[in-house]
This record gives C-alpha cells, sequence and structure tokens, in this order.
C-alpha cells in the first residue's frame, strides 16, 4: 500500500506520521515544491520508526510527481492561506490552480488513485477535482466532516463530563464556520441521546463552539490546526486501505441525495477499498434539511468563484 501526501507543511507532515504510525502502508511519499523540505521532514520522521514501532517507509521529494507513481491512495494539502489585502476570489483562484495542477500531475503517475482533498476551501477544492480530473465520483473525497465530526465529539464529552470514548455525534454540510450542520439531536453516550443529559441551552452552545472549532484553534495558534486535521486524514486512509467499511461524514458529490446536485457537501459514506461505497441518506429533521440547504447555497456561492 503506497499513499502520497502532497504538501510536506504541519497538515501534511502530520498526515504522512499518522498515516506511518498505524503501520499499515508499506511506503509514504511526501512531497513538496520546496526545495529540500520534504526531505527534511520525512528523515526527521523516519528517525522516529524504532521510537514509535513502526515500518512504514516514508520518502520526501522535491516536485517530482514520478516518485509518486502506483500510489494507491493520493491526499492533497497544498495551497496557500489568505494574506493580508488578498480578495476571496484571488485566494480561491490561486489555491484552484495549485489543487488542479497538483491533481493532474498525481493521476499522471496513479491513473487508479483515490484523491482526498484537505485544500481549502475544501468543498470547493473537492468539487474542482471533479471536474477537471474525469475520475469517478467514489474516487474523489473531501476530508472535512471528519475533521467537523472529531471537533464536535470532544466539545460533546466536554459537555458531559465524560470520556470521549462514549460519544458519538456527527457534522455534515459544508466544512466552514457558516455551513456545518452538527447533528446535536442525533448525538448519543453509550447509545443515550445527549439530549438526556445536556440542556438546549448547553447543546447549542456545543454547536455554536464546534461550528468556531477551526477559527477557535487559529485565534489561539495564530495558524491553522495541523495534529487533528492529520489524525483525520489517517482515518480515513486506514479505513480505504484496509477495507474498513466504516462510515465518515465525507465532501462527495451528490446526485439527488438530501435533495442536492451537482455539489461536494459533507454527508456520511462507507469508506472502503473502492474509496466511496455508498452515501448514506439519513432522515433529517426539518430545521436540519433547510440547515443543509443553507450550507449548500454557501457553497455554491463559493463555486461560482471558480474559473470551469
Amino acid at each position: 500500500m503506497k499513499v502520497t501526501v502532497v504538501g510536506a507543511g504541519a497538515v501534511g507532515a502530520s498526515c504522512a506520521e499518522y498515516i506511518a504510525i498505524k503501520n499499515f502502508a508499506s511506503e509514504v511519499v511526501l512531497l513538496d515544491i520546496k526545495e529540500g523540505f520534504a526531505e527534511g521532514k520525512a528523515m526527521d520522521l523516519m528517525q522516529t520508526a524504532s521510537l514509535n514501532g513502526f515500518d512504514t517507509k516514508i520518502t520526501g521529494i522535491t516536485n517530482d510527481y514520478s516518485a509518486t507513481a502506483n500510489s494507491d491512495i493520493c491526499v492533497i494539502t497544498s495551497g496557500i492561506p489568505r494574506k493580508p489585502g488578498m480578495t476571496r476570489e484571488e485566494l480561491i483562484g490561486i489555491n484552484a490552480g495549485i489543487v488542479k495542477t497538483v491533481s493532474s500531475s498525481l493521476i499522471a503517475h496513479s491513473p487508479n488513485t483515490i484523491i482526498i482533498v484537505v485544500s481549502n476551501p475544501m468543498d470547493t477544492m473537492t468539487y474542482l477535482v471533479h471536474k477537471t480530473t474525469g475520475l469517478p465520483k467514489h474516487r474523489i473525497i473531501g476530508m472535512g466532516g471528519a475533521l467537523d465530526s472529531a471537533r464536535f465529539k470532544y466539545r460533546l464529552a466536554e459537555a458531559l463530563e465524560a470520556p470521549i470514548s462514549d460519544v458519538d455525534g456527527m457534522v455534515i454540510g459544508g466544512h466552514s464556520d457558516t455551513g456545518m450542520v452538527p447533528l446535536t439531536r442525533l448525538a448519543t453516550r453509550n447509545s443515550v441521546l445527549v439530549s438526556e443529559f445536556l440542556s438546549e441551552d448547553r447543546l447549542n452552545q456545543v454547536l455554536e463552539d464546534t461550528k468556531v472549532g477551526g477559527a477557535t484553534l487559529t485565534k489561539l495558534l495564530g495558524t491553522s490546526a495541523w495534529y487533528a486535521p492529520g489524525a483525520a486524514v489517517s482515518g480515513l486512509v486506514q479505513a480505504i486501505a484496509c477495507n474498513q467499511k466504516k462510515m465518515f461524514p465525507c465532501s462527495v458529490l451528490l446526485e439527488g441525495e438530501y435533495g442536492l446536485n451537482d455539489i461536494c457537501i459533507g454527508a456520511p459514506v462507507i469508506l472502503g477499498r473502492n474509496g466511496i461505497e455508498k452515501i448514506v441518506e439519513i432522515e433529517l429533521s426539518d430545521a436540519e434539511k433547510a440547515h443543509m440547504q443553507e450550507s449548500a447555497e454557501g457553497v455554491r456561492k463559493t463555486n461560482s468563484l471558480l474559473a470551469l
């Protein structure tokens, strides 16, 4: 099992680290455009192998996509953050150019690969990969919902004062502060609805804290988070590589599901060796349906800025 991660920054290196530590892949290729950067990250990570007990080989490479040939799964983390004075259109234009080039370069050397998109705005970049590569829809996955759901479960466990292993919950919708739809109605603690333990006001606070989870970390850290995003990616990669048939909410191309068409947005899917094995439609309340529609409108607005 060969996995390529494009972008050796904090998120990409975290992806490579968590994938390697789980020891299910034979090789992880870490690729970056900055000379020597991926090589240095890979060497540093390989020097943890004897300490962390993994045998996965991590290879760093500078902008040579031939080294990624025959990758089973490719992860795209590359892109730039928004800079002072930069318009949203400019940011999307730059990142779209990067993601388009990266995805086409990966597919040229690994035509049967499954692509996981992490680059932001994630739902729009996932949609771009669908529109520009010609890969079947089950082989293009946006990571966001897996991360958002992990943050939701963290906030639920915090509110419940419970171990996080007791807690289950899911976030669907767009990967943005305004687009997330945390399903508080369905969240459970050991199969008991959390509404049995928490007041409506406290649950609403959990919902709001979840929606600003990324922004909260950016304010504290001065940059985007990387540990949880890397762990979320490694969970998706392992589910595919090991054919686990696990359910994760991911950004997926919808064709009628949830009343939506021609859009990539977060919905629960079953992941296995073919990538997305099934899109799971769950019965939403009227309020949840309305929030999902609002989220989709926001994603479509961002998609409209793509030069397709």
